[in-house]
């Protein structure tokens, strides 16, 4: 029973888009939801976009990977390091147009105008383009509609290869491996910048300590799997283990964090 619990878990989680995970045990799976915990749904827990409910409101339960946010430019681009970028917005704002997949105050718009906070360009002048999802950006850039993408790393991973696509700067703490190996992080070329997307699953206030517990451990167990790290490869996730108290700590810490950034950009109280 536990090892097609695992595969069950496995098979579901890494969809991102279920929440019936567990056939098995369904007295368990009526409490658990999917989440981003470092993207979407954290960012807009510090801008009040859940109305009444916070951070607190909900048990962090398990992380299941992350992508991480990057900035890419046309292959034939003039701007060869992130520092060229960051010279010509400072030179001259108007010449970058920024494209992403989301609208001002998104995770997309927020780590666009913190490299331009951090070029002395006011956020909320720079030329940002939003479109409706991650693909879009890609096309307009392909076809030099905007000069610049602000997106996840997952999204340009089969560019990588390719002529058309350079990416300037993943934010993550350090280089990733594989093919990711030659893509240098923000960090590393003077620009103090790390914005994980992390997917993972949070359960209701109500659910027992029992059941909290159980789902921790369970997950603990699936995130040893091989064939949870070959569904978490497939969908373009990098590795990120959190369960539990580790990662309940880690949430809030984004979320404030988050509320402080949004706080400068006047976007929170």
């Amino acid at each position: 029973m536990k090892k097609q619990l695992l595969r069950t878990l496995t098979a579901s989680i890494l969809l991102m888009s279920t929440s019936v995970l567990a056939q098995e045990a369904p007295s368990r799976t009526e409490c658990i939801a999917p989440a981003k915990p470092g993207g979407g749904s954290l960012l807009n827990l510090s801008q009040g976009k859940f109305g009444r409910y916070g951070v607190d409101d909900v048990r962090w339960l398990a992380s299941v990977g992350t992508d991480y946010g990057m900035i890419a430019v046309r292959a034939d681009s003039p701007w060869k390091t992130l520092k060229d970028l960051m010279t010509a917005m400072e030179k001259d704002p108007n010449s970058v147009v920024i494209g992403a997949g989301a609208s001002i105050g998104s995770q997309d718009w927020m780590k666009s105008a913190l490299l331009a906070q951090k070029a002395n360009v006011d956020p909320h002048k720079m030329r940002y383009v939003a479109f409706e999802g991650g693909g879009e950006p890609v096309t307009a850039l392909m076809g030099n509609h905007v000069q610049v993408v602000s997106g996840d790393l997952s999204e340009m991973v089969p560019y990588l290869g390719g002529d058309k696509i350079r990416v300037l700067a993943v934010f993550s703490e350090n280089r990733l491996l594989g093919q990711l190996a030659n893509v240098p992080t923000a960090k590393e070329q003077g620009y103090d910048l790390v914005w994980p997307i992390i997917r993972g699953f949070y359960v209701g206030p109500k659910v027992s300590d029992a059941d909290y517990q159980w789902w921790v451990d369970t997950f603990k167990k699936l995130q040893q799997t091989d064939e949870f790290k070959k569904q978490r490869d497939l969908r373009g996730l990098f590795e990120f283990d959190m369960t539990g108290q580790q990662l309940d700590d880690y949430v809030k810490k984004q979320v404030t964090d988050y509320r402080e950034q949004a706080k400068a950009f006047g976007l929170a109280k």
